[in-house]
């Protein structure tokens, strides 16, 4: 599936190291897995583990995809 939009992507930089990461999925029984497939995935890459609440949502809105933190380390350590 080709992006719409994608001068609006984060373009990785050279030499900036982003060993923190969110694999975003769909939910099992998202109509969306009809659309993109059950193994459908993005993974997103950043410097720094840290977090924070999304400034838009509201009280007691859940996410309608599935967020998982990853790391590629080995890549930080120089190992």
């Amino acid at each position: 599936m080709a992006i719409v939009a994608a001068h609006n992507l984060r373009r990785p930089d050279a030499g900036i190291q982003r060993p923190f990461g969110v694999r975003i999925t769909l939910k099992v029984g998202d109509p969306f897995r009809k659309l993109l497939g059950a193994d459908w995935n993005k993974t997103h890459w950043y410097g720094s583990a840290a977090s924070r609440k999304h400034e838009y949502s509201r009280p007691g809105d859940k996410p309608a995809l599935k967020f998982d933190k990853v790391e590629k380390l080995h890549e930080s350590r120089g190992l």
